[in-house]
């Protein structure tokens, strides 16, 4: 395969990456490290390095639209991005002593265990059941927008959510997924937020997450530029398209493909893995 070649396949897929980043709040992940790793033979850590770079681009590309139509709840995202961020810092550094067979088991069975409970939707807050006591004193509350107008909602269990933020900074840097996944598992399943919200304020978060621990795979020299340039080039593209498109899909439409897309990835990451490819 020629390099030219090599790079229109990474700016394609990568393009389809943004857009599923987009729509999910994955930031596109769960297809650019498959593709470098199983299809064009990357090494899986210098491919983390390049997703990380298009989980930036994607957040960039589409978080300001979203929070302009008024979907993402720029509140959460700043409390629960703290502890996020530093998960990531402790994740980079962890990084560096785990093998790859490892890093890929950790990845696919996250992966597999989020396509299974995202399948389908929590069961709603009870009514009149008594709100967060930290999601009141922080205002967390917010409204996005439905058919018929502003939809109110007010997050649950936010306590609980933090703690996981952490886990979900140290995924990201180990293996390049940005911790969208966590990030909206734990929006929506703890919180109770609504899916897109819960998607779009994921976008919104995981590139700070990203770029807190792609700084240390830069130093490292695993940020290379014939792979990083097309795969950042094609993500933000992609989270443009995604941003338009959002608004416009149901959610259960969301679900199938956020579930379908990442257990085909986590199935391909284990078996793989547990050969000895990576």
């Amino acid at each position: 395969m020629t390099a030219l070649t090599f790079m229109i396949l990474v700016f394609g897929g990568s393009i389809a990456a943004g857009v599923l980043g987009a729509l999910t709040g994955l930031g596109g992940g769960v297809i650019i490290i498959p593709l470098l790793v199983l299809l064009l033979g990357v090494d899986l850590r210098y491919a983390i390095g390049a997703s990380l770079l298009a989980v930036v681009a994607t957040s960039c590309g589409s978080a300001a639209a979203f929070v302009r139509v008024g979907f993402t709840n720029v509140r959460v995202a700043v409390v629960l991005e703290v502890l996020a961020a530093a998960g990531a810092v402790a994740g980079a550094i962890l990084a560096q002593y785990t093998p790859n067979a490892v890093i890929a088991a950790v990845f696919g069975g996250v992966l597999l265990y989020t396509a299974a409970t995202t399948w389908r939707p929590p069961k709603p807050i009870e009514a009149g059941a008594a709100p967060d006591p930290l999601a009141m004193r922080l205002n967390l509350g917010g409204a996005y927008p439905g058919s018929h107008g502003p939809v109110p909602y007010m997050p649950g269990r936010v306590p609980q959510a933090m703690g996981v933020m952490f886990g979900a900074g140290v995924l990201s840097a180990l293996v390049g997924i940005g911790s969208g996944i966590v990030k909206v598992f734990a929006m929506d399943r703890l919180m109770r937020l609504p899916f897109k919200v819960s998607t779009t304020t994921s976008n919104f978060m995981i590139g700070v997450t990203a770029a807190a621990s792609v700084a240390v795979y830069m130093h490292r020299g695993l940020v290379v530029p014939e792979v990083c340039v097309p795969v950042a080039m094609g993500a933000l593209l992609g989270s443009f398209i995604g941003a338009r498109v959002l608004p416009k899909v149901r959610t259960n439409v969301l679900r199938m493909i956020f579930a379908g897309v990442v257990a085909f990835a986590g199935v391909q990451m284990i078996i793989k893995g547990a050969g000895g490819v990576l």
